[in-house]
């Protein structure tokens, strides 16, 4: 496994970032275990969680995810010594008696709450990246900061993390965290991938300056560059996932038709392609099965040279960076 720097902090985290989001709806809690240990085993150290997770999108219930993770630190030998640590805050928890305070916002009351909760279900006493889980423009950077400095003063984190945020919230957030003397942000987690390269714009840019680490969520872009979106065998699909495949079909079969060049599967290129990227710390992977997550170990070993960058970029073309992008 190879290891980079969080953003502009001294942590180490693992070039691979093991998602979580399955664990509890699609993953059950002995094979959610099983991942974790492989993982650990190949020395991936980076795991990344929301309170959320577990009911997210109406699955299951909210906090399940993290119950399974803390129960999988409870069994010892060192796991959560091992683990770099991500969770998120933002989304309604779906406590009724919190009232009008429980919804997906963020304020220092929510902040503090949620991460009392957090910690409770990962039984664990700090956690090393918390991130908000999506940007909150009603509320001013001087509550947010002021909470989440006190909770590094605590101890019950370490860093702050963003997602979801647009280029011009990096920068607004960097500037009121200088002004307490406060490191800030050194995360921003984003959806990036070879069909989704809008971040090229604004928010790589903007996080490569202000030395904040990406992390790329949904680096298959939901599937579609996973490898089985064109094998009409593999499932059930939405109208949505099937009106998407059909949309992008011709890059797909060009994609397919590359790799098969390269000698490797889709997947695998896909994220040797996020990985290629500067401003990129890592992209999550999300298994469901054991199975499918010692498959994508491979793509930390590939290397793509520039012919093979170029032959991507024509298959799923950029945006270039703002403003040279849509100015002169």
């Amino acid at each position: 496994m190879e290891y980079t720097n969080l953003g502009r902090t001294g942590m180490k985290v693992s070039r691979l970032c093991l998602g979580t989001m399955n664990f509890g709806p699609s993953t059950e809690e002995k094979e959610a275990h099983k991942i974790m240990d492989a993982a650990l085993d190949a020395g991936l150290n980076f795991f990344d969680t929301a309170n959320v997770y577990g009911g997210y999108r109406g699955q299951g219930r909210h906090g399940w995810t993290e119950e399974i993770i803390g129960r999988w630190f409870a069994q010892g030998g060192n796991r959560r010594e091992k683990v770099v640590l991500a969770t998120k805050v933002y989304n309604n928890m779906g406590d009724q008696n919190d009232g009008p305070n429980e919804g997906r916002f963020l304020s220092a009351y929510k902040v503090r709450r949620h991460l009392e909760g957090s910690l409770k279900r990962l039984q664990t006493d700090h956690i090393e990246l918390y991130q908000m889980h999506h940007i909150d423009r009603n509320v001013s950077w001087e509550e947010l900061w002021e909470v989440f400095q006190a909770e590094v003063q605590k101890g019950t984190i370490d860093y702050v993390g963003s997602s979801n945020f647009a280029g011009w919230d990096l920068i607004k957030a960097q500037a009121a965290a200088k002004e307490r003397n406060f490191l800030g942000l050194v995360s921003e987690q984003h959806k990036y991938s070879l069909l989704c390269r809008l971040p090229e714009l604004e928010v790589l840019p903007a996080a490569k300056d202000q030395g904040i680490g990406v992390i790329a969520w949904s680096p298959l872009d939901g599937g579609l560059l996973g490898g089985n979106a064109l094998n009409p065998d593999k499932g059930s699909r939405t109208a949505g996932q099937t009106e998407r495949i059909e949309k992008h079909r011709a890059q797909l079969e060009a994609f397919s038709d590359f790799c098969k060049e390269l000698g490797e599967r889709e997947a695998d290129i896909a994220l040797a392609w996020v990985l290629h990227n500067p401003a990129l710390d890592a992209p999550i992977i999300g298994p469901r099965t054991l199975e499918q997550f010692e498959k994508s170990l491979r793509a930390v070993d590939i290397k793509l040279d520039q012919a093979s960058l170029d032959r991507l970029d024509e298959i799923f073309p950029g945006y270039g960076e703002a403003p040279e992008a849509y100015a002169w």
